[in-house]
């Protein structure tokens, strides 16, 4: 059978299905995801190091597996892409750093591994900005992923090439990791879903450097799933929250959680802090709010306690460990990342820490992640910005790199507390995408897709769409 526009369109479930009921082969859809990479990739950049070629050889592996009638795993023959700072196999982990590009993994990172078990066939990794530490995605050793929306303006960071090749159908399901934003944000500059889980939810490991993090990364950094389906995530976490013996933070928590009594409450956080938000991104939180009443939540107008001081607890404890170690990752550093870092420190975004600030920004944690446990106790599900802004145009992460840190108030307290959050798109306007955040309380990843799913429900496709601009013409 022929490989249609239908079969890139599909969600990463509906393939799957679509193989095991014999509708589709894994040879045709990973041609059409092919033919979708080469067409628009040159210009987007979205996808830096392809495995084309072992990619198809594994896609014909698991078409012979369907004929010879073979058990087949929930993600069979479906391919996937691979932020550049995770594990792969046989591929280089550069985290968009030139002089990295050789340090070719020997193992997969254990979510790769878990996907690959439940059939699935990575596709290529993605890019990212240099060590991962920028809100908008060019590296050092690839250069600028593109917005296919208006490629004037951000795609996001730091997962932005795996959010521009699911915004473009070039792939079903892509993996990347947060540690201020790096899922979500791309996702609503690229009209995507992604989901940060809880702290502890999913394994991680690396082979490859730095395989141990500074403590803050590990107590901030999540690995998660970005598609462009709500269910897609859903089953990605069921499949990556699994055990792996290399990461000792991993918790055996259940995936579904006890029910809640009568509707749910939905904390409503219109203009975080009272400081401002883009219209744009406004009028997506209020259609967002209509909906998830539409769906028979309970609705009300609150903030969950101590934004800023958590936003500033963030701050404190990763800028003691980055500017410790900055000074021996800046001399391979790209110019993108050492401009953005210099605009932090020149814009006081960040400051000299010293141990005492450490120390009290730690206990400040404990504390204001016991308020916000006890707000969620009240309002299980907070709606929120992801990013106040709208994206913006390439550079200003730089050139006003106080104002962006300050539009993502609602973001980095999310990972300090090591909350769930799913981001999920709600439309268009001005020929840009919407998209609001979902938070909920620790290991309650079911509650908040499901009201993710309830905004699905309702909200127009998005996605993929045709690149607006050839860039390159």
């Amino acid at each position: 059978m022929q490989a249609g526009v239908e079969d890139f369109e599909r969600s990463a479930a509906a393939a799957a299905r679509a193989i095991a009921a014999g509708k589709i082969s894994p040879v045709e859809l990973f041609d059409a995801y092919a033919q979708r990479i080469e067409a628009f990739d040159p210009d987007l950049n979205a996808l830096v190091l392809p495995r084309l070629e072992e990619a198809r050889g594994e896609a014909k592996a698991a078409e012979w597996a369907v004929s010879r009638g073979d058990d087949l795993g929930p993600l069979h023959g479906v391919p996937f892409t691979v932020k550049e700072n995770i594990d792969v196999a046989g591929s280089a982990t550069t985290w968009g750093v030139a002089a990295m590009a050789e340090q070719i993994a020997s193992a997969d990172a254990p979510m790769v591994a878990r996907l690959r078990e439940a059939g699935a066939i990575p596709l290529a990794r993605t890019n990212l900005p240099d060590f991962a530490f920028r809100w908008h995605t060019e590296s050092g050793r690839a250069g600028h992923t593109r917005n296919p929306w208006d490629p004037t303006r951000t795609p996001g960071g730091s997962s932005g090439g795996e959010a521009v090749a699911l915004a473009t159908g070039m792939t079903p399901l892509g993996l990347g990791n947060d540690l201020g934003g790096s899922l979500r944000l791309p996702a609503q500059m690229c009209g995507i879903a992604a989901l940060k889980p809880s702290l502890g939810r999913v394994a991680e490991g690396a082979v490859t450097e730095p395989a141990v993090q500074p403590i803050s990364i590990q107590r901030t950094m999540c690995a998660g799933p970005m598609a462009r389906r709500v269910a897609d995530l859903r089953l990605a976490l069921e499949i990556l929250s699994a055990p792996d013996a290399r990461d000792p933070r991993w918790v055996p928590a259940p995936l579904q959680g006890p029910a809640v009594d009568g509707p749910v409450r939905v904390a409503v956080v219109r203009d975080p802090l009272g400081a401002g938000i883009d219209a744009h991104v406004r009028a997506g939180i209020d259609r967002a709010a209509d909906w998830l009443a539409d769906a028979g939540y309970e609705v009300v107008d609150a903030e969950p306690p101590q934004i800023g001081e958590a936003t500033h607890a963030w701050v404190e404890t990763i800028f003691a460990d980055v500017g410790t170690i900055w000074p021996g990752m800046e001399p391979i550093a790209g110019e993108g990342v050492r401009e953005f870092i210099d605009a932090c420190i020149a814009k006081g975004v960040f400051t000299p820490v010293d141990q005492a600030a450490q120390l009290h920004a730690w206990v400040a944690v404990y504390q204001l992640g016991a308020a916000w446990a006890q707000f969620q106790q009240e309002h299980p599900i907070v709606l929120s910005p992801v990013c106040c802004e709208r994206p913006w145009v390439v550079g200003e992460d730089i050139t006003r790199v106080d104002q962006i840190a300050m539009a993502m108030r609602m973001v980095v307290p999310v990972n300090i507390l090591g909350l769930p959050s799913c981001a999920v798109p709600v439309g268009s306007d001005e020929g840009l995408p919407q998209g609001v955040q979902l938070i909920g309380a620790r290991f309650r990843e079911d509650l908040v897709l499901d009201a993710a799913q309830a905004i699905e429900d309702r909200a127009p496709v998005l996605t993929p769409i045709q690149p607006r601009v050839a860039v390159s013409a």
